[in-house]
């Protein structure tokens, strides 16, 4: 059987295309390709492809698709984000086996996850930031749980 090789683009509507694909630039290094010149390039690794049922609470039910950033180190990235001003939403989540998970939401109000995946950098993984999450309302659940609904 063919199969595909990976994700070839993330494709969304916005009301400022140009300020936001900036925005994405500036603070994760995410360059665009709206010039269709420029693509980013992105390292080799571990993508999660996950249906989730349309009642769950991980991330707005208006909100038809949250994009997943992997990154190697997610203390750096959330220390880089808040020094540029951008604001967690919500405590840094582990999940036994899985990895680590921060939420942000872009200028357009869009909730993204950053995660670590397991066997990263170690990093201080009790350490949770001072924000409270409204879409998890309450402890950690694990990450299989949550895409479950349970």
């Amino acid at each position: 059987m063919e199969r595909v090789t990976g994700i070839g683009g993330v494709f969304f509507r916005s009301g400022d295309p140009e300020r936001l694909a900036a925005w994405y630039e500036q603070h994760l290094g995410v360059t665009s390709g709206l010039q269709w010149d420029m693509v980013w390039q992105q390292e080799a690794g571990p993508t999660v492809w996950a249906p989730f049922p349309q009642n769950s609470d991980y991330f707005p039910p208006a909100q038809q698709v949250m994009v997943n950033f992997r990154v190697s180190d997610l203390d750096a990235m959330l220390a880089q984000l808040m020094a540029g001003g951008v604001t967690p939403d919500g405590d840094v989540v582990e999940a036994a086996g899985v990895g680590r998970f921060a939420h942000f939401r872009d200028p357009a109000g869009t909730r993204f996850e950053l995660w670590e995946p397991p066997g990263s950098p170690p990093t201080v993984s009790e350490r949770a930031l001072p924000f409270a999450d409204p879409l998890l309302g309450g402890p950690a659940r694990s990450r299989c749980s949550q895409a479950s609904g349970r």
